[in-house]
């Protein structure tokens, strides 16, 4: 959903990238989060029948797998992602992880009701470069209960291993009973 454009750039500085992408209006895929259980909502965000979050056009990370209480993206570190050190930046893993343990947790979440993230704590345990090829991040719910959950991720490269894990507190809204 990106285009990246190589041009030369001031004397000495190397060659400036240009990345483009576009995303889709995000009001329609938020009413349909509130209209239908989780499950079904990230499932249709999977099979692209609604427009995916902007920020995963941003970032470029999309899902790879829905089943209830577990949520797998993926992603492909590329420069764009990267911190001024040369790697991935800290901010980017967190956001993968912190989108795999929410969306673990809606996928268990009735309609009408929804989650905010309380806390997010991330391990970073070796560092992600474009060296590192295709990346997982796996989130599973450990506990949901009636206001809140916990949920863990963990980003593996495609042998299996963990480069991050994360784990999430949510808080759930769920529509009042009259």
């Amino acid at each position: 959903m990106y285009q990246t454009e190589l041009r030369p750039s001031r004397p000495g500085s190397g060659t400036a990238r240009e990345r483009t992408y576009s995303w889709d209006d995000p009001a329609p895929t938020a009413a349909a989060a509130r209209e239908q259980d989780g499950l079904a909502f990230l499932q249709e965000l999977l099979d692209g029948a609604l427009p995916g979050a902007p920020i995963a056009h941003t970032l470029d990370f999309r899902p790879l797998a829905v089943e209830p209480g577990v949520v797998v993206f993926e992603f492909t570190p590329a420069e764009f992602h990267y911190n001024p050190i040369g790697s991935v930046h800290g901010g980017m893993i967190a956001t993968v992880c912190d989108s795999a343990c929410g969306c673990a947790v809606q996928s268990l979440l009735p309609a009408g009701s929804y989650y905010t993230s309380l806390d997010l704590s991330v391990k970073f345990l070796r560092p992600v470069t474009t060296a590192s090829g295709p990346m997982t991040c796996d989130g599973t719910v450990t506990h949901i209960g009636g206001r809140s959950a916990l949920a863990q991720a963990r980003l593996t490269d495609a042998a299996g291993k963990l480069y991050a894990h994360a784990t999430s507190s949510c808080m759930i809204f769920r529509p009042e009973v009259s």
